[in-house]
C-alpha cells in the first residue's frame, strides 16, 4: 500500500493524503456475504444518546468476516483484496474447494491465487490459520481467539501483529501490539502473519467533512465551554480546569482513571501489563 498526496487546488486538498488502494484487486464485494447495518446514531432504544459524536454517514453494507476459520482441511483459494468501510484492514475474498466463498482479514503478503487453509494440518504460512499449540515460538499472528471456538478477537486492525513468545502447559504467551503480554490457551485458533494495510495510520483525512462521512460528528473541548455545559468550563479567556484532575461532562474522573475490574477472571491470564508493570 502506498499514500496518494494532491496538489493544493483548495486549502484543504493541501495536506489531505489518502491510499493508493494498490492492493486492492476487486471492487464489488461479494453480494451473498453482504447484510445491511443500520443506523442508530448513537442512541438507545428509547431514542436517547448513550454514545456522543456518533451520526451521519455514508450509506455502507456489513461484509460478514470469517473470524473462526473452522472449515478444517479444505484448501481455498484468493479470488480477490477488497475494501472494507467497516474496517481498517482490507478483506480477502477466499473460495474452498468445495465451492463456498468466505472473506477473511487480508494479511500482508497475501494476493490473489494464493492458497489457504486452516486446521491444525495446515502449513505454517502466511493467512493459514491454525491452533497456537501447532504455530512455532517467535512466529507473528494476527485475529487470535479467546476463547476457544468463538472466534478471532484480538490484533485485527490494520498494520498489527502479535508474537508467540513461549508455550508452556495449556497456555502460550502473546506479545501483543500495546506491549501487554497475555496467556491464551493452546487450543485457540490464530492466523499467521501481520495484518496488511500498515500505511492505514499515514493517512491524514485533511478536512471535516471526512470525518463525517465516516459518521462521526464534532467533539468539542470542555473547556472552552460554559460552567453549565462542562466542570471544565468558565473562565476568562484559555484557563485551567479549575479541578484537580480531569472530568467528563457529568463530574466523573477521567483521562487516565483506570476502569478494568480489580477481580476481573482474566487478571490471572496477563503477565505483564502495556505499561510494563505485572498485574496485581
Amino acid at each position: 500500500m502506498g499514500i496518494k498526496t494532491y496538489n493544493p487546488y483548495t486549502p484543504s486538498r493541501r495536506n489531505m493524503t489518502s491510499s493508493d488502494f494498490a492492493e486492492i484487486t476487486k471492487t464489488s464485494p461479494e453480494k451473498s456475504l453482504c447484510t445491511s447495518l443500520k443506523k442508530h446514531a448513537g442512541r438507545n432504544n428509547q431514542g436517547k444518546i448513550t454514545v456522543r459524536h456518533h451520526g451521519g454517514g455514508s450509506r455502507r453494507k456489513y461484509r460478514i468476516i470469517d473470524f473462526k476459520r473452522n472449515k478444517d482441511g479444505i484448501p481455498a483459494t484468493v479470488i480477490g483484496i477488497e475494501y472494507d468501510p467497516n474496517r481498517s484492514a482490507n478483506i480477502a475474498l477466499i473460495c474452498y474447494a468445495d465451492g463456498e466463498k468466505a472473506y477473511i482479514i487480508a494479511p500482508e503478503g497475501l494476493t490473489d491465487g494464493m492458497k489457504v487453509m486452516n486446521g491444525p494440518e495446515a502449513e505454517v504460512r502466511v493467512g493459514n490459520c491454525l491452533p497456537l499449540s501447532e504455530i512455532p515460538v517467535g512466529a507473528q499472528v494476527h485475529n487470535i481467539e479467546l476463547y476457544p471456538g468463538k472466534g478471532g478477537q484480538m490484533v485485527r486492525s490494520a498494520g498489527n501483529s502479535a508474537q508467540l513468545m513461549a508455550k508452556e502447559g495449556k497456555y502460550a504467551t502473546l506479545r501483543l501490539p500495546s506491549g501487554e503480554m497475555r496467556m491464551v490457551p493452546l487450543v485457540c485458533r490464530a492466523t499467521i502473519g501481520i495484518v496488511g494495510n500498515g500505511d492505514h495510520n499515514l493517512i491524514n483525512l485533511g478536512k471535516a467533512g471526512r470525518k463525517r462521512h465516516m459518521g462521526i460528528r464534532p467533539t468539542v473541548r470542555g473547556s472552552v465551554m460554559n460552567p453549565n455545559d462542562h466542570p471544565h468550563g468558565g473562565g476568562e479567556g484559555k484557563t485551567g480546569i479549575g479541578r484537580p484532575g480531569p472530568s467528563t461532562p457529568w463530574g466523573k474522573p477521567a483521562l487516565g482513571l483506570k476502569t478494568r475490574k480489580k477481580k476481573k477472571a482474566s487478571n490471572k491470564l496477563i503477565v505483564r501489563r502495556r505499561d510494563g508493570r505485572a498485574i496485581k
